[in-house]
């Protein structure tokens, strides 16, 4: 074993996917890369990182809604120019050619180029750790995409792409208890 820096610790247990997450402050449409996303719990609960730094984050107090979209390896250089300009002073719908498709249940839209999207609600901000907490309120996913390889962030600038499934269903599924 090698020894490594502490600092960057995080970059053995990055979560994936990387998430767009668009938001909505009542004036204009608004969307944020994410790589650190946690599901919470076996409920439609979802969990990102973000706080004041980030430009959409006050949109997200504000509306206490957003979408989280899950873009797929097609996307990749999208995705990363969303993460490294600010809506503040960028149109990202318009500068990366993404389609805002309105919601059905919060105001914040859509991405049609998007493999799925999930409409939420916020239920809690947890200041001390700069995580909001997340309730699903409607999901879709769009079948006919041809590609459905997710990304996954390593926290340094490089990227892993989901490879084929291996399926233990019957394996995991004889060992939970009843009920679940």
């Amino acid at each position: 074993m090698k020894r490594m820096q502490i600092s960057k610790a995080f970059t053995l247990m990055e979560p994936g996917p990387v998430v767009l997450v668009t938001t909505n402050d009542g004036k204009k449409n608004n969307i944020m890369t994410i790589s650190w996303t946690m599901v919470v719990d076996f409920t439609p609960k979802f969990a990102i990182t973000t706080g004041p730094w980030n430009y959409s984050y006050a949109a997200l107090q504000k509306s206490k809604e957003c979408v989280i979209s899950i873009p797929t390896v097609d996307l990749i250089d999208k995705v990363v120019g969303v993460g490294t300009c600010s809506g503040a002073d960028t149109d990202k719908f318009e500068k990366f050619g993404l389609t805002p498709v309105k919601g059905k249940h919060v105001r914040s839209p859509l991405i049609k180029e998007c493999l799925a999207n999930i409409e939420c609600n916020v239920i809690e901000i947890v200041k001390k750790h700069n995580i909001v907490v997340l309730e699903c309120v409607a999901a879709y996913i769009d079948p006919s995409r041809k590609e459905k390889r997710t990304l996954h962030a390593i926290g340094d600038g490089t990227f892993v792409v989901d490879g084929r499934k291996l399926n233990r269903r019957e394996m995991m599924l004889s060992k939970l208890p009843e009920g679940v």
